[in-house]
């Protein structure tokens, strides 16, 4: 697979949803990251700062305007780019959710200072963004004119043809049997 193949929109109402997506999460993620830095929060802080109802310091300020740069070049970027880079921030995303569980109650691990709403937030913006991904893509109904149905077709083994035909077996096993007990 060649990489202009991956940067080229594979579908033109795919590419839309996908770049959708990406631009709408990023441009959150930008000015979550830009109001958490205006407070002038402490960089490691462990208390404090709240921003439109999460928990923030300049780290996850930091980290927020760089995931969220990532997902805008995706959006312009688009096509297969901006899908698979969806599923992977999303996945990110979930993964952070875990590391804000097992550090809740524990102050000198939380350098990101998550409180349970970053960690409810983590888990639905990851799986929300990682369904945008996924959209048109994964499923066991796509449409004809998809692009990843045909893919799928292509490298699928014919199957046979024909009426279905019964066979039946009279002896399984042709060597001598030596049953249990007997």
């Amino acid at each position: 697979m060649k990489l202009q193949d991956t940067l080229k929109p594979v579908d033109r109402r795919l590419a839309m949803v996908w770049r959708i997506g990406a631009g709408a999460g990023g441009i959150f993620l930008i000015v979550f990251g830009c109001l958490g830095l205006a407070d002038h929060p402490g960089f490691l802080s462990t208390h404090g700062d709240q921003v439109t109802g999460l928990s923030t310091n300049g780290a996850l300020s930091i980290l927020s305007i760089v995931a969220g740069a990532v997902l805008l070049v995706g959006a312009v970027i688009g096509g297969n780019f901006a899908s698979n880079l969806n599923m992977a921030v999303g996945v990110l995303f979930v993964l952070s959710g875990f590391y804000g569980l097992t550090v809740l109650e524990r102050p000198e691990a939380n350098i990101l200072n998550f409180r349970m709403s970053n960690v409810l937030f983590a888990f639905i913006f990851g799986i929300v963004l990682t369904t945008f991904g996924m959209y048109g893509r994964v499923s066991s109904h796509l449409p004809h004119d998809n692009p990843f149905w045909r893919e799928r077709i292509e490298h699928e083994e014919p199957q046979p043809s024909g009426p279905k035909t019964f066979v039946k077996v009279l002896h399984p096993n042709p060597g001598p049997t030596h049953p249990v007990g007997h």
